[in-house]
């Protein structure tokens, strides 16, 4: 029975499907009523400081969860609509993986964002700094993983190091 877990309140819970009944409508909440959660295919346990960001199939913010606001200073009104590359300003630190590249910009080196857009896998433990728009700046620890739905998309959760 997969794992699914919730990016607003990072409530986890087992599920057999990723539907909500016999409908097509996504798998909500149980806890919070968040309107989806994403399926997890291991076994997976956030750390309670952790922040979720949930972005569309272009890796633009459409909800900013548990934690965001007290990594960044950012509210959702900031970062909602916009790029996460961006609004969070990361600088992968260890970007590699050996696994499938996704260079987009010719510098030799794999984002992990990107790779879980366009080839649709998880990222796990890489090293990110942070530098959102209040100019805070945090080394976390980030895990991508991609939608497995129509729509795509992934969520991003980063656990601050320490």
């Amino acid at each position: 029975m997969p794992f699914f877990i919730c990016p607003n309140c990072g409530n986890r819970e087992s599920g057999g499907d990723r539907n909500a009944g016999f409908t097509t409508r996504p798998k909500g909440c149980s806890k919070c009523g968040f309107g989806f959660v994403f399926e997890l295919l291991d076994d997976y346990y956030p750390a309670p400081n952790a922040a979720f960001f949930v972005c569309d199939q272009q890796g633009r913010v459409i909800d900013a969860g548990r934690g965001s606001y007290e990594l960044t200073g950012l509210t959702d009104e900031d970062v909602i609509g916009r790029p996460v590359k961006d609004v969070l300003g990361l600088a992968w630190v260890d970007p590699g993986d050996g696994g499938p590249t996704a260079d987009t910009d010719g510098d030799g080196e794999t984002d992990p964002i990107e790779t879980s857009l366009e080839w649709g896998v998880r990222s796990l433990g890489k090293k990110v700094e942070v530098t959102s728009e209040n100019e805070s700046v945090a080394v976390v620890v980030a895990d991508v993983f991609p939608a497995y739905d129509d729509d795509g998309g992934l969520m991003i959760v980063l656990t601050p190091e320490g």
